[in-house]
């Protein structure tokens, strides 16, 4: 029986089954209930920095469901000089513009960088052919990343972007004057750089100082090894994704096939199957897990997202991350090490709506021939958090944070 020859995609210059390559989780975000609540959690005690806000009411059509949902503004967040690594969206507003596919769907959305703008426009053609549907292509502001947004199978959304807007070391958003450049259906190729349209904003007198700049609200007080920060740690990675699946099997396929992650390992914890991909060097960018998992785990039951990771900048950090976030009565939690391998020492808090959280400081790297480390060579955590740790062959590796920390 002749063997069906899967086609290959031409993505610069290397062939590969999809005509895109995921590099990284960019940004990631959450609709909730308590915005005020949760703007304290990960703006001022996490230390998620406001880069804009955006107003989604006049999105509502139906006046008396504007109404009904109160303040509906959103809030884009960094980190670094990502104009965004993580949102935090109303959820009455986001319901009403587009209810869940799936209950239990709080996430705004999953957000993953691809390598050039040629890549987002054939994954918009590309996807369709495949039986998966477009939700929506273009490019959006704030932000100014050209993007193309699918569903998984339980309708959590997936965004393929390139180039997304720089914050620099003035601290500016771009002006809204300059979002005229804002696409909703798929963009021709080629288009214009990000500096020429800078070019032709400054040759139309826009004053590039009108965006919207951050100003931090709590004193530098702590010596964060070597820098006066507010907070004694610096986030400098986003990541981890951990979803409850309604079919472990499904998503996978879709995850790996079409999106073209990578199976790291697998893990059967109390009878349930739990995967882990990678999208780089990454031990993993993505979990999936049964939700029938998450009962037996104590976390919250109205969302299906089981954590969102935070890389910290050092082990230490990690600790007296923890410390700061118990005496500011952030609630933690506790979730099995076997549910995150490729990650030694890690703590877990919830939001004021409930989802949660895991800090962490180290992620195992997987190296050129795709495997993992061995489960007898990894650390073993049993309960006991030491002042310093013996490094292991790949702590500190991976992708470096860019910039100063504050």
């Amino acid at each position: 029986m002749a063997t069906a020859v899967r086609t290959k995609y031409n993505v610069g210059g290397i062939m590969l089954d999809q005509p895109f390559k995921v590099r990284r989780l960019g940004h990631f975000g959450f609709n909730v209930n308590d915005i005020p609540g949760n703007l304290r959690f990960y703006n001022e005690l996490l230390g998620f920095s406001i880069s804009d806000t955006n107003d989604f009411g006049p999105r509502i059509q139906d006046p008396v469901v504007r109404a009904s949902v109160g303040d509906a503004r959103g809030f884009f967040m960094h980190y670094g000089g990502d104009h965004h690594a993580f949102v935090l969206f109303p959820r009455r507003a986001m319901e009403a513009m587009r209810p869940p596919r799936t209950q239990g769907v709080t996430i705004n959305q999953i957000t993953w960088q691809v390598g050039s703008l040629a890549e987002v426009v054939h994954a918009a053609g590309w996807f369709p052919e495949q039986g998966v549907t477009v939700q929506r292509s273009g490019r959006d502001m704030p932000g100014s990343n050209w993007h193309t947004y699918v569903y998984d199978p339980d309708g959590h959304t997936n965004e393929l972007y390139y180039g997304i807007e720089q914050i620099g070391w003035e601290g500016y958003s771009k002006p809204r004057a300059m979002y005229d450049r804002r696409f909703t259906e798929v963009p021709s190729l080629p288009q214009a750089s990000e500096f020429q349209e800078v070019q032709d904003a400054l040759a139309r007198g826009q004053d590039l100082h009108e965006g919207y700049r951050y100003l931090e609200q709590l004193p530098a007080n702590y010596d964060v090894e070597g820098i006066l920060l507010p907070r004694p740690f610096k986030i400098v990675r986003i990541g981890p994704v951990r979803l409850f699946v309604q079919d472990v099997e499904a998503a996978r396929a879709f995850y790996q096939d079409k999106m073209g992650f990578s199976l790291t390992e697998e893990v059967n914890w109390r009878g349930h199957r739990c995967l882990f991909l990678r999208v780089n060097t990454e031990h993993h960018a993505l979990a999936l897990y049964p939700v029938a998992l998450r009962a037996h785990l104590n976390l919250s039951g109205h969302t299906t997202c089981m954590s969102f990771g935070i890389q910290l900048a050092s082990y230490k950090q990690l600790r007296d991350a923890a410390a700061f976030l118990t005496e500011h009565g952030a609630h933690q939690v506790e979730v099995p090490p076997e549910l995150y391998p490729g990650i030694d020492y890690a703590a877990h808090f919830q939001d004021p709506d409930g989802h949660c959280v895991q800090l962490y400081y180290y992620m195992e790297q997987v190296g050129w021939d795709g495997r993992p480390r061995p489960k007898d060579l990894r650390r073993t955590v049993n309960g006991g958090w030491p002042e310093a740790l013996e490094p292991l062959s790949d702590t500190y590796a991976g992708e470096p944070f860019l910039g100063p920390w504050g």
